[in-house]
């Protein structure tokens, strides 16, 4: 028989994981609390990070639907749940494995696709939305500025043709 603190904790990480644009499985052994709270900080606003019980995450993640997470759940195991934006988060990860080799980011998964550590480290080096967004954006722009000179050049030829044959006339009068 299940007990209910075990059943309410698989019923929240299977909340969790439904919610979640993306999750990203770490292993955090060696870290220490204060490192693990500055972690927690790094990943931005739209990530929560969590130590989990693997017999428990295991549970919740087949109740949601996320089988391929079965094998990534062996030693301490902590999840970056994401909300928002999962690059941020990313880098975050990134940024502090970098400075904390302890942290080891083993996979996760990505609007219900498998992701390794390696494609971890690629969504990390993506650029945020809004830089994204930015540049679609100027490059919209460019193009119709480069479309209303072409509709605008025969014009101003005519007119300067025009004005090239005045003066000519001007000065033949």
């Amino acid at each position: 028989m299940a007990r209910p603190d075990k059943v309410a904790a698989v019923a929240e990480l299977t909340e969790l994981f439904r919610e979640s644009n993306a999750v990203v499985l770490t292993e955090y052994r060696g870290l220490s609390v204060a490192q693990l709270k500055r972690l927690r900080r790094s990943l931005g606003s739209n990530a929560s990070y969590a130590v989990v019980k693997n017999t428990l995450t295991a549970i919740a993640a087949k109740e949601a639907g996320l089988d391929s997470l079965e094998g990534e759940l062996s030693g301490p195991t902590a999840i970056a749940f994401v909300t928002g934006e999962p690059v941020e988060a990313a880098k975050g990860l990134r940024d502090f494995a970098k400075a904390n080799p302890q942290l080891v980011i083993k996979g996760g998964v990505l609007e219900g696709r498998a992701l390794t550590g390696a494609d971890v480290e690629k969504l990390a080096d993506l650029e945020s939305r809004e830089v994204l967004l930015g540049k679609a954006a100027g490059a919209m722009k460019a193009a119709l500025y480069g479309a209303a000179y072409l509709f605008t050049a025969p014009a101003s030829k005519a007119v300067r043709t025009i004005e090239a044959l005045r003066e000519k006339q001007a000065t033949e009068a």
